[in-house]
């Protein structure tokens, strides 16, 4: 069984990309994504960060075409 998650948010920071010493492509970066709600007829907003991790293929993608501030 899979669960799948979609979030949406604003890369916080570079894509830092490394490699391991298998030869693996590694990168790390990280989103804010917000969620509005009202609570007692107050309308309130929630910041959440998460960190992202990337391999192989898909992680030198990402180095290349993501950048700070980025829609994701």
């Amino acid at each position: 069984m899979y669960n799948k998650i979609i979030l949406v948010g604003n890369l916080t920071r570079e894509v830092e990309l490394r490699y391991l010493p298998s030869g693996t492509a590694l990168a790390n970066t990280a989103i804010a994504t917000s969620h509005k709600y009202t609570s007692n007829g107050e309308k309130k907003e929630d910041v959440c960060f998460v960190d992202i991790s990337f391999f192989g293929r898909s992680a030198e993608v990402a180095n290349q075409y993501l950048k700070k501030g980025a829609r994701f």
